[in-house]
């Protein structure tokens, strides 16, 4: 089902502030802390959630999740037992005289059964020795198995035997834990902590900070509704549906954005235009020749404004639109409320931020379409801030963060 191109501008434009709040990052207690960041702390937590007796009061179920999820990997004639094992930590596993030592994260271990656990980040070896932690595994004739768990599989970073190991994702263990989860209305009710860590334990890698709320959700819904979209719902094979729909979004979002960026330089283009000589001479008739020079030459945040260079302890005065402009509120000691960002902004220097920000009525579609000389609201406004500050004397100069270097 293709989409025409007003169809897409209007679907995509009513979906952005959805989305958008969709991927800003949520509250999750592991992000707060920075936990999980080196491989060290999320052995400490799945070894928790391995061992039997532990106070997550769920005895071996995620022992059971885990190797279930081994054995899929291995032939049916060769399965491991799935619980009974007792839960080690920082095994060295070393076998030969070299100096240093090859350390196994987690070992499950049993009289006739050890699984080696290397956790990390990718499915990646990263210099420990597979052959050490497989004859490990395999002393007094137990059956020795090697697994890589990770968050992401990179099946090309396995080698040097680890192609051999049996690869487990977090999101797959995690997911198998919260669905058994959500049907335990019992172990949920007497293990409320324990069911909001694990939750949270969920929501980091399996879900991650994307995951949209309910009200987002809503959202996305009746925006899908209003466009003429709502058909989709009704479609089978849904994940065809889902990955055509998201092409067209994504295909058609990157030109619009594409073509705004565009926009943006020729709105900065027409207001350096009309800034010089226009406005630098209406404000300097009115200021006895302040304005010395007309500049555009910052980048990044800052790129969208032009720059009224003066002279004589004055202020400089920017001119900001678009994305600029709602840096510059942001920083601003009192900002505009209810900003409009058609609309262009003028701001006034205060050391290495701003002190001042108005809102005013001239439009960004007038500025593509060319200020008129005689038009004189920016002038008006430029020149009462800079007599303001005169007004105000030092006491305008307020120090803010750090933004770019005026």
């Amino acid at each position: 089902m293709a989409l025409d191109e007003v169809a897409l501008t209007r679907l995509v434009t009513g979906l952005v502030p959805t989305m958008s709040r969709s991927l800003a990052e949520q509250f999750n207690v592991f992000r707060v802390m920075h936990h999980g960041t080196h491989e060290k702390q999320l052995s400490n937590v799945f070894a928790w959630l391995l061992r039997v007796d532990a106070t997550h009061h769920l005895g071996d179920l995620f022992q059971r999740i885990l190797l279930l999820r081994v054995n899929k990997a291995r032939p049916s004639g060769d399965q491991l037992p799935l619980s009974g094992f007792r839960v080690l930590q920082e095994v060295d596993t070393t076998i030969t005289a070299e100096p240093g030592k090859d350390i196994a994260d987690i070992v499950l271990l049993r009289d006739d059964t050890a699984v080696m656990i290397e956790n990390f980040e990718t499915s990646d070896g990263h210099g420990h020795d597979y052959e050490s932690y497989r004859t490990y595994g395999s002393a007094n004739e137990r059956q020795s198995v090697v697994v890589m768990l990770c968050v992401r599989r990179e099946r090309q970073k396995l080698s040097m035997g680890w192609e051999n190991a049996v690869v487990v994702a977090y999101s797959e263990v995690l997911d198998d834990l919260r669905t058994h989860l959500d049907t335990d209305r019992g172990w949920r009710e007497e293990n409320p902590r324990q069911n909001v860590f694990i939750n949270e334990l969920v929501d980091q890698f399996v879900e991650g900070p994307q995951a949209m709320t309910v009200q987002d959700q809503l959202e996305f819904i009746k925006t899908m509704c209003e466009t003429g979209e709502s058909a989709r719902y009704g479609r089978r094979n849904r994940e065809a549906v889902a990955a055509e729909f998201a092409g067209q979004v994504a295909q058609h979002a990157q030109r619009q954005f594409e073509d705004s960026r565009k926009t943006l330089g020729l709105i900065k283009q027409s207001l350096r235009r009309y800034a010089e000589p226009t406005l630098r001479v209406l404000v300097n008739e009115a200021t006895g020749g302040v304005v010395q020079s007309v500049s555009a030459n910052f980048q990044g945040r800052w790129e969208w404004s032009t720059t009224l260079v003066t002279g004589d302890g004055e202020p400089n005065i920017f001119l900001a639109f678009g994305p600029t402009a709602a840096t510059e509120n942001e920083r601003a000691p009192e900002p505009v409320s209810d900003p409009d960002y058609s609309r262009v902004f003028v701001a006034r220097q205060a050391g290495a931020g701003i002190d001042r920000i108005v809102q005013t009525d001239v439009s960004l579609g007038e500025v593509i379409a060319g200020i008129d000389p005689d038009d004189d609201r920016l002038g008006l406004t430029v020149v009462a801030l800079l007599q303001e500050n005169t007004e105000e004397g030092e006491t305008a100069s307020i120090a803010l963060p750090a933004g770019p270097s005026y």
